[in-house]
């Protein structure tokens, strides 16, 4: 959008150089997204301090969505992206509390190209569920490479995972990996598309860098910080710097292999910047960043690039978003979209080829709500071409004010009450759901013994240990676990401090235990590091919560329970 000014003679240039795309083979795909890296994070966009040479490349080549739009937090966004439907309408409105997960009938992109025939494959950050049926092997991905939880060292994560030589789930099994996270992710997929270069493919591959904790080797921040940026400023862009190298390698492999010109290459992000605009920084004059409903929240990079099929080197800027990756990569690879739900997003082929004549003017809505329920109107952006429409009070002409300084609402009513009404609408379509709980599953053939976290704890946020250093802090509070046993039977239940295999004492005097409408209190050993029980259990939902009383006499629930199908 910032760039539209240079870009607006290009589109009817570029439809009478464009090839016929319907003429060429099913291309494969592989699309990459980041994590927390902003729109003002890469030199091709204007930021003079950043390093990125093999994605400024990538962004010469490309067609480029300049006014692409996410939601403006993890989960939300992956679930939009991989459904093509809003992701509050998935069961997903948060990164915790259970609300990260999908429901189980979504079928994602994962789903729609395997029952294509392609090679599926996912590696990185999944963030939308860790046990069955939620997980990407679950999801239509056959092989499968991931950490846990929102971010490696997060409470579902392996014990101590720090991004160097790490253990990630690899297809549902634990293997200790070599190497610097990020790297680790891409050798994985370039041996993925090694192995199914003889079929198409599709890649998704969504790093977990540049998410915090910010840590990478000291050659790629040590630049920044002899140019005078500081923590955690300089360990970000080094991260950032080491995915631009890893998409560069990729690249490389990819013409090596003579597969360059059957992919289809897609780079973008899912959310504003976390750390780039700190200290002076640069956010390519947007307002606010990771988390908000103003422009620097949700506008990030987006990057098309398929040689010989699409004409790069130019921009669309089209109000385009998330949603739309589903119907376009659907139209482009002749997938099924599902037809027996709502499909928000829509193909952007024709922006993508350069034939905007007759595109019609869209009205898109993202919103952050990070809480246990939705709140109408809550840090919500109502988005045209021209305007966006604030939580619903104030107004901004993006066109004229990019940087969403002057609220316009009082100027324009009509405008406001259009978008108002727009709002409303959707709102009404969206909230069918609100009230379902997306239930852990236990006791499925599938995947039994499971674990589960205090990461997924239905609670006040506030006392959420969703990261590993809360649970070396011991943070004090209780949540609530939705189970759904698959098989009526005896369960094993075991409550613990710490994560399977990491021996801690439970530090307690007794624990109570509430499964359902049962509920005891249980003396406790002084030498315990866990408490366990048997239950039979029916088919069906049941909640589980613990409390223990503690020796600093604080209460604490059981920040990890292991649950296994006994008979």
């Amino acid at each position: 959008m910032f760039d539209r000014l240079r870009s607006i003679s290009l589109p009817i240039f570029c439809c009478v150089l464009m090839p016929s795309i319907t003429a060429a083979a099913r291309p494969n795909v592989i699309l990459i997204m980041t994590d927390d890296q902003g729109y003002g994070d890469l030199a091709c966009h204007g930021n003079e301090q950043i390093k990125t040479p093999h994605l400024d490349k990538l962004h010469s080549e490309s067609v480029r969505l300049t006014d692409y739009h996410v939601d403006p937090t993890c989960s939300p966004t992956r679930s939009a992206l991989l459904t093509g439907r809003y992701s509050t309408r998935t069961g997903v409105w948060h990164t915790i509390m259970g609300r990260s997960i999908m429901h189980k009938d979504e079928q994602t992109l994962g789903d729609v190209f395997l029952d294509a025939g392609y090679q599926t494959g996912c590696f990185g950050k999944w963030h939308l569920g860790e046990a069955y049926p939620y997980r990407p092997q679950d999801r239509g991905f056959k092989e499968v490479v991931i950490h846990g939880g929102g971010g490696v060292g997060q409470t579902p994560d392996y014990w101590g995972n720090d991004y160097f030589d790490d253990t990630y789930w690899h297809n549902g099994h634990l293997e200790k990996q070599t190497g610097y996270c990020t790297d680790v992710f891409f050798d994985h997929a370039l041996n993925f598309i090694e192995d199914s270069k003889s079929k198409p493919f599709f890649v998704y591959l969504p790093t977990n860098a540049a998410h915090g904790p910010f840590l990478v080797a000291e050659k790629y921040s040590k630049p920044y910080k002899e140019m005078g940026i500081k923590s955690p400023r300089a360990e970000f862009y080094g991260m950032i710097t080491n995915i631009d190298e890893n998409v560069g390698r990729m690249r490389q492999k990819l013409t090596e292999w003579g597969l360059d010109d059957n992919t289809l290459l897609i780079f973008t992000t899912d959310n504003g910047t976390a750390a780039g605009s700190r200290d002076g920084g640069f956010n390519a004059g947007m307002r606010a960043a990771k988390g908000s409903e103003y422009e620097g929240g949700h506008r990030v990079p987006c990057f098309w690039y398929w040689k010989g099929q699409l004409y790069g080197g130019r921009d669309v800027d089209q109000l385009t978003a998330h949603i739309d990756m589903l119907p376009t990569l659907a139209d482009f690879c002749g997938l099924k979209v599902p037809s027996d739900r709502i499909i928000d997003g829509k193909s952007i082929r024709p922006l993508l080829e350069g034939k905007a004549e007759g595109w019609k003017e869209r009205v898109i809505t993202v919103h952050s709500q990070r809480v246990e329920n939705p709140i109408k109107w809550k840090q919500s952006a109502v988005m045209t071409e021209q305007w966006r429409l604030i939580n619903g009070k104030e107004l901004y002409d993006i066109v004229a004010d990019p940087g969403q300084k002057s609220n316009v609402a009082s100027g324009h009513p009509n405008v406001v009450k259009r978008l108002t009404n727009q709002y409303n609408k959707w709102w009404e379509s969206i909230d069918e759901r609100f009230d379902e709980v997306v239930p852990l599953f236990v006791g499925s053939e599938v995947q039994n013994p499971v674990d589960y976290t205090a990461h997924d704890w239905l609670v006040d946020q506030r006392q959420i240990p969703w990261n590993q250093t809360h649970i070396q802090r011991d943070l004090p509070g209780s949540g609530v676990w939705n189970l759904y046993a698959e098989r009526a039977g005896l369960y094993r239940f075991t409550l613990r401090r710490r994560a399977p295999g990491v021996d801690h004492p439970l530090d307690a005097k007794s624990i109570s235990v509430k499964l359902g409408d049962d509920a005891w209190k249980a003396e406790l050993t002084e030498d315990a590091n866990a408490y366990q029980f048997v239950r039979k259990l029916n088919v069906g939902n049941v909640t589980l919560q613990s409390l223990m009383e503690c020796s600093d006499n604080k209460l604490r629930g059981a920040y990890y329970v292991t649950v296994e199908f006994v008979e």
